[in-house]
């Protein structure tokens, strides 16, 4: 009785363990894509306007 219930106990914690692992959704997917593209533009835009202040500050 008591090594079915171990077992069955185990299987439950494989079965827990290997759900977590499964791999992102297409949504996921492309919500990370989008703040990607985001975060780049956002770094432009600051280098841009480093830029903008460094031309205008020589003359």
């Amino acid at each position: 009785m008591k090594k079915s219930l171990y077992m069955f106990l185990f299987a439950i914690v494989m079965i827990i363990a290997a759900s977590s692992c499964r791999e992102k959704t297409t949504g996921e997917k492309i919500e990370d894509g989008i703040e990607e593209v985001g975060e780049g533009i956002e770094e432009g835009a600051e280098e841009i306007k480093d830029e903008i202040d460094d031309a205008t500050d020589d003359n």
